[in-house]
């Protein structure tokens, strides 16, 4: 890894499967590292499913060493109790690296997959296929996997000019 290589870990929360991704960003080249699923015992109280979820992500941060992270926002949908159940996985996903010391980033499904396909409301198997032709050896088994590994890719996408505009509303605030 070269000292201008930056590596990334997406992560694609949800309260049964926390999908994650590993990649390296060079400029404008990225390049798998790995990727998989975190999982959660459905018959366990909550609090200890998002304990499984929480050390889950530690344990990818510890062995893959990630510089930044980046997640994906959560989306309402029409059941308030499984909504409020991603949040609390969403929350393990922001909190692990956060407790790391990673810069996180949050990204917005739309933008994802516009960063990704060049469309906002691409389908998965065409976010899938275009992962697929950005990271040839990547090896995904499920679409957790492939949507970790997108928001990977977006936040490499976006990165540099969050970055800057990290800078200007320091600089605006003195």
């Amino acid at each position: 890894m070269s000292s201008t290589t930056t590596r990334i870990l997406g992560l694609d929360p949800g309260l049964r499967r926390t999908g994650w991704g590993i990649i390296e960003s060079d400029g404008v080249r990225l390049s798998y590292v790995a990727s998989g699923v975190i999982t959660s015992d459905g018959g366990d109280e909550l609090a200890y499913r998002l304990a499984e979820l929480y050390q889950g992500i530690l344990s990818v941060i510890a062995a893959h060493k990630p510089a930044e992270a980046a997640v994906e926002e959560t989306f309402v949908n029409e059941n308030p109790r499984s909504t409020l159940k991603l949040g609390q996985a969403r929350g393990m996903a922001l909190l692990a690296p956060a407790m790391k010391g990673l810069s996180v980033a949050e990204y917005t499904p739309n933008l994802i997959k516009k960063s990704v396909v060049g469309a906002g409301h691409a389908e998965k198997h065409q976010v899938q296929a275009m992962i697929g032709f950005l990271l040839p050896r990547a090896k995904f088994e499920s679409a957790d996997e492939a949507d970790a590994l997108a928001i990977a890719i977006c936040h490499a996408s976006h990165r540099a000019s969050r970055a800057l505009a990290a800078r200007v509303s320091r600089e605006s605030a003195r």
